[in-house]
């Protein structure tokens, strides 16, 4: 669900106060925001100080500058309060959220873990397995082959019938690829195995 991007908090002020103006003028008169739960008229007020605190502390002054630095804050804060506001207007609808003259927050892909995974072992010629978990499993099978990915089912080996979901397997042979895939025992029935996963002995 989109939100509106907060990050316009931490732009530089000059950027920010032409964002903040650009948000104000998307707002105004916009019929999806009848009731800015701050009103316009003192987001541009704020403003107005907001940029004369910009020009003052253009000169280097610390007190100019922490003028600004206050200024910035409490205008940071009204527009917080503006973008959730939209938030709770446009109920994730990112076309809503634009048109207020916010940015949205992207979508993130979700994250999904590889069912296994091989990687260097401690020693030369070991390599670790580790795979997904299954809540139902009473123990994992583990296949394996060597050189070459199996044409059939009955081509894969089984390596070991296991109850955790870290297996190390040493003295292979350094320099040959192996293939692994793994397959859950539940009480259901045994899982389809894994994709086959490829790992250089190294």
């Amino acid at each position: 669900m989109k939100k509106v991007l907060l990050s316009f908090a931490l732009i530089a002020p000059a950027e920010k106060a032409s964002y903040y103006r650009n948000v104000v003028a998307k707002v105004t008169g916009n019929a999806l925001f009848p009731t800015p739960i701050i009103a316009l008229a003192d987001l541009n007020t704020a403003l107005d100080k907001f940029e004369a605190a910009i020009l003052t502390a253009r000169d280097g002054g610390h007190l100019a500058v922490s003028v600004m630095h206050d200024t910035e804050l409490a205008i940071d804060k009204m527009f917080k309060g503006l973008a959730h506001y939209v938030d709770m207007i446009a109920d994730g609808d990112e076309t809503i959220i634009l048109s207020a003259g916010f940015q949205a927050t992207k979508d993130l892909a979700p994250r999904v873990k590889a069912p296994i995974t091989a990687n260097d072992g401690d020693h030369s010629g070991s390599v670790k397995i580790n795979y997904k978990a299954n809540e139902k499993a009473g123990a994992y099978i583990i296949q394996w082959s060597k050189d070459k990915l199996p044409a059939t089912d009955s081509d894969w080996e089984v390596l070991a019938t296991v109850t955790q979901t870290t297996y190390v397997v040493s003295n292979l042979v350094v320099g040959c690829y192996y293939y692994f895939r793994v397959a859950s025992v539940t009480p259901d029935g045994t899982t389809e195995f894994s994709e086959p996963i490829r790992k250089l002995v190294v």
